[in-house]
């Protein structure tokens, strides 16, 4: 498997999925993202979290599908983020910068996928959310993600994107009344690093649009280094102004002591040949 290719992607194929969870257990052991803690937020333990960056739903009929970013070929993740603290990378991952991060959460709500978790509980919070387990593959210390090297059944695999889109499109060919024709990722939100195919409808966002994204949060987030721009001014105009007003608070000030001062010598001055005559 090549993985110097431009845009890595991950095929799920859900009938092979047992829903053991040891993607899951991959993927906590190779980021070390905790104990999954059941918080009233969530729906469940099971839930995504900061502490579970990939999950597995369950489907009646013994039917089991997994659940993590999408890393979507245009993330609107980034294009919301203001200060770059979300990024796609050549290969495909949308990776976070915890040091760029300010907290305003607006990869949270830009999401159409619902992926991205903050850490509430810690002192410092960060967005949470997988990360392809780029750097440990760029690095060498991995071929592939841990979700995928982790499943025993093969139901989840890593490569190349066109090669991923090329393995689900002849599976669906070779049983076209078992699988359902449509592959999840392929299009939606222009097209995603997830693919995903089933021989059931999935609980996957169905009003996700085939267009990319980052064309609507743009359009509305344009606006916020000008708003960032003018406030700054703003402020720096408030504080010249106001500590303008404290210079000529001070200056009069010490001119009234100064004149205080004189009045008191003048006095003094003017009280002491009488006392020289007495």
């Amino acid at each position: 498997m090549n993985t110097n290719t431009k845009h890595w992607s991950i095929l799920t194929d859900v009938t092979k999925c047992i829903g053991c969870e040891s993607c899951v257990e991959g993927c906590r052991e190779a980021n070390h993202t905790g104990n999954d803690r059941p918080w009233a937020w969530q729906n469940g333990v099971r839930d995504l979290s900061a502490s579970r960056w990939t999950t597995i739903d369950r489907l009646p009929e013994n039917h089991y599908v997994r659940r993590q970013c999408r890393h979507c070929i245009s993330p609107a993740c980034a294009s919301a983020c203001p200060v770059g603290a979300l990024s796609k990378t050549p290969e495909g991952a949308v990776v976070y910068d915890a040091v760029k991060c300010m907290g305003c959460r607006y990869c949270m709500m830009a999401c159409p996928f619902g992926v991205p978790r903050y850490s509430w509980d810690s002192a410092v919070p960060e967005v949470r959310k997988c990360v392809l387990c780029h750097d440990r593959i760029k690095k060498g210390e991995a071929k592939e993600p841990a979700c995928t090297s982790s499943c025993p059944t093969g139901a989840t695999i890593f490569g190349p994107r066109d090669e991923m889109l090329a393995e689900a499109k002849k599976r669906l060919a070779a049983k076209p009344d078992f699988y359902k024709q449509h592959i999840w990722g392929e299009h939606e939100a222009g097209g995603t690093g997830v693919l995903t195919i089933s021989d059931v409808d999935l609980p996957l966002p169905m009003d996700v649009p085939e267009d990319a994204l980052p064309k609507r949060t743009w359009a509305a987030l344009r606006t916020v280094p000008f708003v960032f721009v003018g406030v700054g001014a703003g402020m720096i105009g408030l504080r010249f102004i106001i500590g303008r007003r404290n210079e000529i608070r001070a200056v009069e000030a010490e001119a009234k002591a100064r004149q205080a001062a004189a009045a008191v010598a003048e006095e003094s001055t003017e009280q002491s040949p009488e006392e020289n005559d007495q």
